[in-house]
C-alpha cells in the first residue's frame, strides 16, 4: 500500500498514527537502512551486548526486526529465529540478507500489539531493540505489546529491550525547552509526558517515547517480566556509563534491560 493513502483514525492499526504508518510504508526506508546507521554506536553496542547474553541457541523471536541486523546475526548462530515487523519491505530485505548469509529465518508481518499468530509459550527469546518500544504510539499500547511479549514466552523465556531516557534532553538547550512543555503537559494533565516529536529520515511528525526509569519499570513489571539487568547507557557512545550508582536515572541517554517471564 501506497504511503500517501493514509487509513482514517478509526481504521488505523493500533499503536500507528499517520507518520508512524507512513515510515512503514516508505520502501527507501528498508533499503537505505544499512547505509544511514552504518557505524552507529548503539548498533555495535546492542550486538555486544545481545551475544554476550544470549549465548544458547533456542527459538528467538526479534519484535521490530527492521532490516533484520539481529535476526540474520542470530539465525547464522544456530537459533530459530522468527521477525517480525510491520514493515512488508523490511521483512522481505531481513529475509532476503538470512538467505545470502545462509541462513534462514520466518518473516511475519504483524503488529506488536497482537501477536495472536502466535501461541502462548512459543519463544525462548525475545528482542525490542533501538527504541522499538519508544515507537509504539500511545501508553496501553505500549503495555498491550510487553503483555504480548511476555504471553509469547516459554516460562524462563527472556528478553532484552532498549528503550530512551527521557532526561537526556537535560543536556542541551532545545531539549531543555522541551522538557519545560513536558512539565507543562504533566500540571495541566494534557496528554501523555514523553513523547517527542521530530522530522525523521525525512518523514515529519514522527515521534518516539523517551521513558522515565520509574515508568518503564513498572511497565515491565506490570507485563509480567522479573528484570534482570539493567545496564545505563552513554548517550554519545552507548557504552555503560561511569559509576553507574550515582544518579544513573538521569545521566544516562536509554536503557538495555534484560527481564524474564517467572515460572
Amino acid at each position: 500500500m501506497s504511503a500517501r493513502r493514509v487509513p482514517p483514525s478509526w481504521r488505523m492499526p493500533e499503536g500507528v498514527d499517520p507518520p508512524l504508518w507512513e515510515y512503514l510504508h516508505t520502501p527507501r526506508l528498508a533499503a537505505e537502512e544499512d547505509a544511514y546507521f552504518a557505524g552507529h554506536p548503539l548498533f555495535d553496542a546492542d550486538a555486544r551486548a545481545l551475544d554476550q547474553r544470549f549465548t544458547s541457541p533456542g527459538r528467538l523471536v526479534d519484535l521490530g526486526c527492521g532490516a533484520g541486523r539481529h535476526a540474520v546475526r542470530f539465525a547464522s548462530r544456530g537459533f530459530d529465529v522468527v521477525a517480525v515487523d510491520m514493515s512488508r519491505t523490511m521483512l522481505e530485505i531481513a529475509r532476503g540478507k538470512a538467505e545470502q548469509a545462509g541462513g534462514a529465518l520466518l518473516a511475519v508481518q504483524a503488529n506488536l500489539c497482537d501477536l495472536g499468530c502466535f501461541p502462548d509459550s512459543e519463544f525462548d527469546y525475545a528482542l525490542s531493540m533501538f527504541s522499538t518500544l519508544g515507537m509504539i504510539r500511545g501508553r496501553e499500547p505500549r503495555r498491550r505489546a510487553l503483555r504480548e511479549a511476555f504471553r509469547v514466552l516459554r516460562p524462563g523465556g527472556r528478553i532484552a529491550l532498549h528503550a530512551h531516557n527521557l532526561w537526556l534532553n537535560l543536556r542541551d538547550p532545545q531539549g531543555r525547552k522541551w522538557l519545560l512543555g513536558q512539565l507543562r503537559r504533566w500540571i495541566t494533565r494534557r496528554g501523555e509526558i514523553g513523547d517527542r516529536r521530530m522530522t525523521y529520515r525525512g518523514i515529519p511528525g514522527m515521534e518516539v517515547h523517551l521513558y522515565r526509569w520509574a515508568e518503564l519499570n513498572r511497565d515491565l513489571k506490570s507485563a509480567g517480566f522479573v528484570i534482570d539487568e539493567v545496564v545505563p547507557l552513554d548517550e554519545v557512545t552507548a557504552q555503560p556509563i561511569s559509576n553507574p550508582r550515582w544518579l544513573p536515572s538521569l545521566r544516562a541517554g536509554g536503557w538495555f534491560v534484560f527481564a524474564h517471564r517467572p515460572g
